[in-house]
């Protein structure tokens, strides 16, 4: 999801940059914490489209050159208060993205993902913001034994990332108790433009004209979810009555195979005839944790762990209370990013780190890509 750019930047001084343009909004403004990652700048794109004004508070540069001259934007760090109540000046409605994600410290997962949390929700509240959207995950669920996964499962959140997801949910909890309606939003691993991060690995190897090994069989049916429908939802939450949206609701694709399905589906659009590869399960998961402790794969344990297994959720709460009809499913999602990828991939030639902005480091994995 979302998220602030390297902590170490927190130093930087920080930046604030008005808008030069756009209408004049009838509609509100929404403050976007990690305004300038992958799921922020769709956010914005898609709020913008629909009359509202933006405010962007990343630590990252707002640079989109399609709609940078309509968002205000404050460069500053969800932990720090001073920097979320400039953000939050003229702000009616809020949507958290911001969030460290599991190639960061534990250090920084825990003060960005519960301590910035509770900033944020401190300062809306102290600014007479009613209504914040909170973006949560999936990962909240840990590694479950069944499915679908319904929104009253129990929560085991694995590694400092789930383990902070879950005490971020509480940090929500805690300020619906004190009277502010917060949405909570949980969905599925998501692609869409600007999207690159793990997915990047795959796209490139796609692109180059290599296979993809698959973690056991790919016969696992295993949802995802295009940002423009979690932009649906999001908005929902902005909109619908507060007895529908004061809520928790998982979010991802309606219509979704296996991975094979639809990781092969991506190679068919590349053109080489390649194909998904399965190997056995237990002997890659091991590997795979000795080269996350060597630090020689960007691969994490949730993302291995599970990839062999089921992973998918019930939405039929979403549907029903807050309207929620994905348009995308998990084929059309995954081509629809490889093609914004092929379209952009210069862009990032030589480009790593630890955000969804950028391509992750594939370390030791790189080596195996001319096997495939």
């Amino acid at each position: 999801m979302s998220e602030p750019s390297d902590p170490q930047q927190r130093s930087e001084p920080e930046a604030e940059v008005p808008p030069t343009g756009g209408p004049s909004d009838a509609r509100g403004r929404v403050m976007i914490t990690g305004g300038a990652g992958f799921l922020g700048i769709n956010l914005a794109r898609y709020l913008l489209a629909r009359g509202y004004e933006i405010t962007s508070l990343d630590l990252a540069p707002f640079d989109y050159e399609d709609c940078r001259d309509r968002v205000r934007e404050v460069r500053g760090d969800i932990r720090n208060r001073a920097d979320v109540d400039r953000a939050m000046e003229g702000a009616d409605l809020v949507v958290h993205t911001a969030a460290a994600l599991p190639l960061y410290s534990p250090e920084d997962i825990h003060t960005t993902d519960i301590d910035g949390s509770r900033v944020v929700f401190e300062s809306a509240h102290a600014h007479g913001v009613h209504r914040a959207v909170h973006i949560s995950s999936t990962a909240v669920y840990g590694i479950p034994d069944h499915h679908p996964l319904y929104e009253d499962d129990p929560l085991h959140g694995v590694g400092p990332y789930g383990v902070a997801k879950v005490e971020a949910e509480a940090v929500c909890a805690a300020f619906r108790e004190r009277g502010m309606c917060v949405p909570i939003i949980r969905p599925k691993s998501f692609v869409g433009p600007e999207r690159l991060g793990v997915f990047a690995l795959f796209y490139d190897w796609a692109k180059d004209g290599h296979g993809f090994p698959m973690i056991g069989s790919g016969n696992n049916r295993y949802q995802l979810l295009d940002v423009e429908d979690l932009c649906q939802a999001i908005h929902l939450c902005l909109t619908r009555p507060e007895t529908a949206a004061n809520d928790t609701f998982n979010i991802g694709a309606r219509v979704f195979g296996t991975m094979r399905e639809d990781y092969q589906a991506v190679l068919d659009r590349a053109g080489f005839g390649k194909r998904v590869r399965g190997f056995p399960a237990a002997p890659v998961i091991w590997a795979l944790r000795i080269l996350e402790a060597l630090k020689l794969s960007p691969l994490y344990k949730w993302v291995y762990e599970t990839a062999s297994k089921d992973s998918f959720v019930s939405i039929e709460k979403a549907e029903q209370k807050l309207g929620f009809d994905p348009r995308y499913s998990n084929t059309e999602a995954m081509v629809r990013n490889y093609d914004w990828y092929l379209a952009n991939a210069a862009r990032f030639e030589g480009a790593s780190g630890v955000s969804h902005r950028v391509p992750w480091d594939q370390g030791i994995l790189r080596l195996a890509k001319v096997f495939f």
